[in-house]
């Protein structure tokens, strides 16, 4: 199959819902050509891919669970396959669990925690800088590859925070990828890699019910110096700036999108 897209090509995990939603429709406002890739929730996806190609823009949806290595190697030759070389990554894909102290928390409960959101960003961040590093991409995946590029990874307040009493194996796991975007963006720089986070606070999105809190955004906006919960749309527009020119200095970054939280 023959790539649709010559405009500039983003992936996003988990942008199906929520903030990766907003940041694929925003991206293909902006003039990128947009895979979303989705884990279980086709119709989602396949709605939001749909809304974007009616506006006149470029989208495909694209099934994976980003914690099983075949499936993210397989997503990412269908990025080749049908859009082209990738010139951007949003590592969004991620889960929550419900409320929970550490002394309750199992093996099977730890595993999905951080089989999805830590090995998933890395298996995900290793397949993109293997295509868009400039000393490497063209060697590997042929002519148009190679030519550097943007990962933006989605880690959340919570690293800092802790969320004891309810989320630590979440913040952990959003520690680590702090951890990990500081480290492979001092790796890739010299690839011509931008690496940076956004750690979005408490944000309107449905995670929050996912993990057993739907009203969790409304008991706790008091605590937020804005006074009020985020949008997935202002996180999305934080995405986009890191990910474009207007962020060619800013590597190694981590923004948080928190209200002050």
């Amino acid at each position: 199959m023959t790539p649709i897209s010559d405009h500039p090509v983003l992936l996003v995990t988990g942008g199906g819902r929520g903030i990766g939603a907003a940041t694929a429709r925003l991206a293909a406002q902006r003039g990128y050509a947009v895979a979303v890739n989705y884990a279980h929730n086709a119709s989602a996806a396949e709605q939001l891919v749909a809304d974007i190609r009616a506006d006149g823009g470029q989208a495909i949806a694209l099934q994976a669970d980003i914690a099983d290595e075949a499936q993210v190697l397989r997503l990412f030759a269908a990025v080749d396959i049908q859009l082209g070389p990738l010139q951007a990554l949003v590592n969004n894909a991620g889960v929550v669990a419900p409320p929970a102290r550490v002394e309750a928390m199992d093996l099977a409960r730890l595993q999905r925690m951080f089989n999805i959101n830590v090995i998933g960003c890395f298996l995900c961040a290793r397949e993109a800088v293997r295509r868009m590093g400039t000393r490497q991409g063209e060697r590997n995946f042929g002519a148009g590859y190679g030519r550097g590029g943007a990962i933006v990874n989605v880690s959340s307040a919570a690293s800092r925070l802790g969320s004891p009493d309810q989320y630590v194996d979440y913040a952990a796991a959003k520690g680590a990828i702090d951890s990990m975007t500081l480290g492979l963006a001092k790796e890739v720089a010299l690839d011509g890699i931008r690496v940076n986070a956004v750690r979005p606070g408490l944000i309107e999105t449905d995670i929050h019910a996912s993990g057993g809190l739907p009203d969790r955004v409304r008991d706790l906006s008091s605590s937020v110096p804005l006074q009020r919960g985020g949008s997935a749309l202002e996180v999305a527009h934080a995405i986009l700036w890191l990910l474009s020119a207007e962020a060619s200095y800013t590597t190694a970054a981590l923004l948080d999108v928190s209200g002050g939280r």
